[in-house]
């Protein structure tokens, strides 16, 4: 069991290796063709926070007010897309850890991955998810508009990921598509801002504070939701909770959803690998993603 646990964490170790080099997207777009909807002008220039002592070393991205897309295409295209909403409290983006890295690995086995800057720190006067929604929303409906332009890209295959807050928005996202939560602005906009699937790691935020048995409300689990897979560690300050009672309420729904609950973990891991189990979650969900037959050729 221990060699065999080496070796994983050898693999994934290789994994991060590579991804510690920085790729380049093959194409990056705005996701609003003027201000996005509701800004006021009033947030500071974007830029990376100064790391502070003792934190990884990660990227942290804070002042986003101009939110884009990065596409980043694999070698050999299955058709199979996934939008990355990295995390960061609603106050910054994690943007290697939880974003760029995560593409590396999916277009490792084929999959075409769409990191998205969404607006951060949250908003005065406003719900800490509402403008990220929006722009998630947007960034969907611009990957199915353009899939076939784009290419290598089946609009049926188009999924969400999320980590911690983007894990929360990657929920709204999967629960909130009926309705575009801002004018529409184009033709893209007419396009389904529905995922086909979702993969959420330690999401924040899902269940109240207090009982942490009740689901927010901006997530309404229904049967017509997307199926997904969840990953989250017991012992995370994130409390696992929010991932048990979503996949609690999925399974009454009679939607498709599958969960893995580790002891120990943490959080804040993204593909980065550790003694603890639950960094094998990238193996998890690819294996969970060619079941669904999400990764067919």
């Amino acid at each position: 069991m221990q060699i065999r646990l080496a070796i994983v964490i050898l693999a994934f170790g290789m994994i991060s290796a590579q991804a510690a080099q920085a790729i380049e997207p093959w194409k990056t777009l705005k996701l609003w063709p003027g201000k996005a909807p509701g800004e006021k002008g009033d947030i500071g220039p974007e830029g990376p926070r100064q790391q502070c002592p003792g934190q990884k070393k990660v990227i942290r991205l804070g002042n986003v007010s101009v939110p884009t897309l990065s596409v980043f295409k694999p070698k050999q295209p299955n058709g199979a897309a996934v939008m990355i909403c990295p995390g960061g409290g609603y106050s910054i983006l994690a943007w290697d850890l939880e974003g760029t890295e995560v593409a590396e690995w999916l277009n490792g086995i084929g999959v075409t991955a769409i990191v998205v800057k969404y607006r951060v720190p949250r908003r005065k006067d406003r719900e800490k998810h509402d403008a990220p929604l929006q722009d998630a929303q947007r960034a969907l409906g611009l990957v199915r508009h353009n899939a076939k332009a784009w290419g290598g890209i089946d609009p049926a295959r188009i999924g969400i990921l999320g980590f911690s807050a983007g894990g929360h928005l990657s929920a709204t996202v999967m629960t909130n598509y009926q309705k575009r939560t801002y004018k529409p602005v184009d033709e893209a906009d007419k396009a389904s801002c529905r995922p086909d699937f979702g993969v959420l790691v330690y999401p924040a935020y899902l269940v109240d504070r207090g009982t942490k048995t009740k689901l927010v409300p901006e997530v309404p689990v229904d049967n017509t939701m997307p199926p997904a897979i969840f990953f989250h560690a017991g012992n995370d300050g994130v409390p696992a909770d929010g991932s048990v009672q979503m996949w609690l309420a999925m399974r009454r729904a009679s939607v498709h959803s599958e969960l893995h609950v580790f002891p120990h973990g943490g959080h804040g891991y993204g593909l980065r690998p550790t003694t603890d189990p639950v960094t094998q979650w990238p193996r998890l969900a690819e294996g969970w993603m060619k079941r669904m037959g999400y990764l067919k050729p």
